[in-house]
């Protein structure tokens, strides 16, 4: 049985917004209205950052790294259609592929070709494939322990995978949103893993359908961006946690053959949400990357 809690997190966030010195905006992507953050302005001489969030995620997912990634950058940070203040639709698409053309179509309109993305998990699997979409391409592309990396170096993309990671992902209850939030992490309980369940579990208990929607329709091609990623690809850079128990270490292996040109960073002590759980040492290094390929 559910208890009935109120749901604080829409005041949360605005707090966070106006704290982050943030604008909210909103786009109409493929029949949705999509609600992003935006800080600083487009310009040739200054990078415009992508950050694209993780499976039932939100654009917050990213304050820890606003608040460190440099005030005159360009920084766009999405909830993704269907997930966050954006609209969700039962009759929609939301596979890897069908984010990404979303994502390219939005930034098209954009005034700069000097793009960088960034992408968590289910977001980092959007972000490889929205690199070889874009034209032109990003000038960097950064993965945080992302989704759809093969865990064997001969894993074959095109082949119908099977996840059981459903069970912790959608939390059907108070103890299912308490697992969740304190096992995507390094795996251990934790102070912010527990505030996390109080401020969003109300939310996430009534997206539960819309979860296992999205859920489905991103196992419909699990390993989408191992068809993408390779010699061709942008500027890489791997950014990983080495506790993860949502896309385990040995995925970081795949890189090492399938782009060779990644630069790779683990973690030691972290898990699944760099951006989160060591904020100061990936924006930093996310930061000096960006830095290296804005010229």
């Amino acid at each position: 049985m559910r208890i009935p809690a109120p749901n604080l997190w829409p005041v949360a966030r605005t707090g966070q917004r106006l704290l982050l010195q943030a604008r909210r905006r909103e786009a109409r992507l493929d029949n949705h209205r999509m609600v992003y953050l935006e800080r600083g302005k487009p310009g040739p001489d200054r990078p415009t950052v992508v950050l694209i969030h993780g499976f039932a995620a939100m654009k917050e997912n990213w304050g820890f790294w606003l608040q460190r990634l440099p005030r005159h950058w360009h920084l766009l940070v999405p909830d993704l259609p269907g997930l966050g203040e954006s609209e969700y639709k039962a009759d929609a698409s939301y596979s890897y592929e069908a984010q990404a053309l979303r994502m390219r179509d939005w930034l098209a309109s954009l005034p700069t070709r000097n793009i960088h993305l960034a992408g968590s998990s289910m977001g980092g699997a959007i972000a490889a494939v929205l690199a070889h979409k874009l034209d032109p391409a990003p000038r960097s592309v950064t993965l945080l322990n992302s989704a759809g990396i093969p865990e064997h170096p001969d894993a074959d993309p095109d082949v119908p995978f099977e996840s059981d990671r459903d069970s912790l992902l959608i939390p059907q209850d108070w103890k299912g949103v308490y697992r969740m939030f304190n096992s995507v992490g390094s795996g251990r309980p934790t102070v912010s893993g527990m505030a996390m369940t109080g401020l969003l579990g109300p939310d996430l208990l009534q997206r539960t359908d819309a979860l296992r929607h999205i859920f489905g329709d991103m196992l419909t091609d699990a390993l989408a961006p191992a068809r993408y990623l390779g010699t061709t690809t942008p500027p890489l850079q791997v950014q990983w946690g080495d506790r993860d128990v949502i896309t385990p270490t040995r995925c970081v292996n795949w890189f090492a053959t399938a782009t060779p040109h990644a630069e790779v960073h683990v973690f030691r002590g972290v898990g699944h949400l760099p951006m989160l759980e060591s904020p100061a040492r990936s924006a930093a290094v996310l930061q000096d990357f960006v830095q290296r390929h804005s010229q």
